[in-house]
């Protein structure tokens, strides 16, 4: 299964990053997602999880909920817009911790959890990469992949 990651979107949904998540069989909004083209745009690709970031206060990005708690292939996952946030140890509880928020991509293993941050895909924040995430998950592992966009 693959499962496309994007977050920090801030309205701006980048052609390079709708062709780097085609194919994905379901893409995960890490929040801060704008206006609601962002994500009619990413729902013409996959079936579409999203959450609320701290900019979305209006229109449909405001009726998200805060977190999502998801499943793929066996494996929990735990999406929300800033990791820093979190108010419980994941070890043993989550195999995989979404978030967004820091614009800085993050694909890293915690003991048991893989803490994994697609980056911002919208406008540039200081000298980050513009980026996006991709998830390749089997009964077995999660893989994690940033892939920085050709903008």
């Amino acid at each position: 299964m693959q499962i496309g990651v994007i977050a920090d979107t801030h309205s701006k949904m980048r052609p390079e990053a709708l062709k780097a998540l085609e194919g994905s069989d379901v893409i995960l909004h890490a929040g801060d997602v704008g206006r609601h083209e962002v994500l009619e745009a990413l729902e013409a690709i996959a079936p579409l999880v999203a959450i609320r970031g701290n900019i979305d206060t209006a229109d449909r990005a405001a009726t998200l909920p805060d977190v999502q708690d998801l499943e793929f292939r066996g494996h929990a996952f735990y999406m929300l817009h800033d990791v820093k946030t979190l108010e419980f140890d994941p070890q043993g509880r989550y195999r995989v911790v979404i978030a967004g928020h820091s614009h800085k991509p993050r694909n890293e293993w915690i003991g048991d959890v893989l803490y994994f941050n697609p980056g911002g895909a919208g406008p540039r924040r200081f000298t980050l990469p513009i980026t996006v995430g991709r998830l390749q998950v089997t009964e077995d592992e999660v893989v994690g992949e940033i892939i920085e966009l050709p903008v």
